[in-house]
């Protein structure tokens, strides 16, 4: 599971996703991609679990780029507690995802195989994505 060894502070406020994504919105290592389409959350589970995606679908065959990482720590109360007494606990790790932003890249496939590849990780995230292909020159 991705998280960062080490952070400056352990709790950090929730923030608010408005607005597009500044940076990471073009193809930078290979030649498909996965483009997120809204704002979310994407916790390192969903993260791993299109990444195991994409590795049992390609085989040997290509290589994979994960763009994202989850370095925003959620916090939560446990079940049943009053309020007040603080801040909860961090109990996992999120990427803060915006619209516009290429979460996965991959190369070393047929379009058609890339393609299904893409859809099928899709699949295990949270959120409405679009498959990129590098305009060839």
């Amino acid at each position: 599971m991705l998280m960062p060894k080490r952070v400056k502070y352990r709790k950090t406020h929730r923030g608010r996703m408005k607005g597009k994504a500044k940076g990471g919105t073009y193809l930078a290592f290979g030649k498909y991609g996965l483009q997120a389409l809204e704002p979310v959350w994407i916790n390192s589970n969903q993260i791993e679990a299109a990444r195991i995606t994409l590795a049992r679908f390609i085989k040997k065959g290509g290589k994979v780029w994960i763009r994202i990482f989850p370095d925003k720590p959620v916090t939560k109360k446990p079940a049943e507690t009053r309020m007040g007494k603080g801040k909860g606990d961090p109990q996992f790790w999120v990427a803060v995802v915006k619209p516009g932003r290429v979460m996965f890249e991959m190369e070393g496939l047929p379009e058609a195989e890339a393609k299904k590849a893409l859809t099928l990780a899709s699949n295990k995230l949270p959120i409405n994505t679009k498959i990129l292909v590098r305009a060839e020159i």
